[in-house]
């Protein structure tokens, strides 16, 4: 097993494209687009994935396998979250009653 904080896990932003663009260059892929996760050791990029296209990219001479379970784990996390929906619809749809369906009570 691995350290969950082996790895610092988060989103790429603008700086990163040139980061990116080598690391897919280095694994001889095309490069990632949409929203990517970064796997960062100390100071340097070894893994990403693309959320959007589910493919990723890793730096071939380093052991990234620890790397990549993380980044799915995390883009699975954030899709999940993406996905389920807000309080309100949740409590909306529990407590939905068709008009007219409400039966009176007499006494």
């Amino acid at each position: 097993m691995f350290p969950a904080n082996a790895f610092t896990i988060r989103l790429a932003g603008d700086d990163d494209a040139e980061t990116l663009r080598r690391l897919a260059e280095v694994d001889s892929q095309n490069p990632l687009s949409g929203r990517i996760l970064v796997a960062v050791d100390g100071d340097a990029a070894v893994a990403a994935l693309s959320i959007d296209e589910n493919r990723v990219i890793a730096d071939p001479f380093r052991r990234t396998a620890p790397a990549l379970a993380l980044l799915r784990m995390r883009a699975s996390a954030l899709t999940g979250y993406e996905q389920t929906p807000s309080l309100r619809k949740r409590i909306r749809a529990a407590t939905r009653v068709a008009r007219g369906s409400v039966a009176t009570v007499q006494a």
